[in-house]
């Protein structure tokens, strides 16, 4: 290889969750925010459905992307940038923020140097730059590095992993609108092509709107494209175009942000990933989340979190399917298993306020190194 036709961009790759990203030094790339997309979709290979001239993997849960560099606000060790990276098209979209993925934030932090190391728990304060607000990531330390080797399982990843606690109670209300956008509990919504539907807006980590799976005709449990009647997936997104006007957002079917979920009461179902049979009374209730026209295979790390908080506030829809419950213990029943999250909701003042939302995960650096990138990548248009 000519070395002279290309740049090399210190880059390492990590599996958050049930996520897999490339984790960057914002340093490294160019200021000029077109440039550095052009870097960035050439590295991951896109636009091209197999990603095969870079490093993406060919699934939307790994063309991810993590750019982290120093912070720019006291009250953060960390500045945090996540993107989804389209495969097909030549676009990222920088709207909201990945739970899974921002797992990694924290051993990537302090693996970098950018965070000491402090045993046996190291807390990260990241600032995360899509929604302008603070998450904590706690990471077990040993010898003056991350730990990856733990009994902590996350459904959906093979094996078992050290445990890693994220705080998300700092990013409620990411688009300015609070916890409840539209002030309300439930709403009922017109949506052309579909009818009125009746669902629960929350904005914690990432605005989802919630809907019961019976008012859709669905069963809940469904997974891939084939387990749904022709134009309901079609009808979710028609539903996620009304959520865009409700938020005041432009709408763009590429853009993750705002989500859609569909959920129903406890029930057995199958585990797609290892065939396994999940009893009604392992779960809460069942969860299924839309995401860029596909059912999302195992569950968002974020929207547990805003699941979670919309299972605590009285009157939800999700509130329902879980029913009245005294432990702020949550367990969301979604097609890779079963994923906890924690959340309390205070009502003293008579309306709604998240004091804690929290959920777990695993994730550790796979590999590092260089990614060679052509140099016309990097000239200005």
């Amino acid at each position: 290889m000519n070395r002279n036709q290309v740049t090399l961009v210190s880059t390492a790759i990590y599996r958050g969750g049930t996520s897999k990203g490339l984790f960057l030094h914002e340093n490294d790339l160019p200021q000029d925010p077109k440039t550095r997309d052009r870097v960035i979709l050439a590295m991951f290979g896109s636009p091209d459905p197999r990603q095969i001239d870079g490093l993406g993997g060919a699934e939307m849960l790994t063309s991810k992307l993590a750019i982290v560099g120093p912070s720019s606000v006291p009250e953060a060790d960390v500045d945090y940038t996540f993107g989804q990276v389209s495969i097909n098209t030549p676009y990222i979209s920088y709207s909201g923020l990945c739970g899974n993925i921002s797992a990694g934030v924290g051993p990537f932090a302090i693996e970098e140097g950018l965070v000491r190391a402090v045993e046996p728990v190291t807390t990260v304060r990241v600032y995360n730059k899509n929604t302008a607000q603070i998450f904590t990531v706690e990471v077990p330390v040993e010898n003056g590095a991350p730990s990856i080797e733990g009994d902590y399982v996350v459904p959906g990843v093979p094996g078992t992993g050290a445990k890693l606690n994220i705080d998300m109670v700092g990013t409620i209300g990411s688009f300015g609108k609070g916890l409840l956008p539209t002030c309300n509990v439930r709403d009922t919504i017109d949506v052309p092509g579909v009818g009125r539907i009746e669902g629960t807006l929350v904005d914690a980590v990432n605005p989802c709107f919630f809907v019961r799976a019976e008012d859709l005709g669905l069963r809940g449990d469904e997974v891939r494209s084939a387990d749904f009647a022709e134009g309901k997936l079609k009808e979710l997104e028609l539903i996620r175009k009304e959520v865009f006007n409700i938020l005041g957002k432009p709408y763009d079917e590429q853009d993750a942000v705002p989500f859609v979920a569909f959920v129903t009461k406890p029930k057995e179902y199958t585990n797609h990933l290892t065939k396994e049979t999940i009893k009604a009374e392992e779960s809460d209730f069942l969860a299924r989340l839309y995401m860029l026209g596909a059912i999302h295979q195992t569950y968002s790390g974020s929207i547990a979190c805003c699941t979670g908080a919309a299972s605590v506030i009285p009157g939800t829809i999700v509130y329902e399917a879980r029913g009245k419950k005294d432990t702020a213990e949550i367990k969301i029943g979604h097609p890779g298993g079963i994923m906890d999250a924690q959340a309390i909701c205070d009502m003293s003042s008579g309306s709604p306020v998240i004091t804690r939302v929290t959920y777990a995960r695993t994730a550790r650096r796979i590999m590092e190194g260089y990614c060679y990138v052509p140099n016309r990548f990097f000239e200005e248009e």
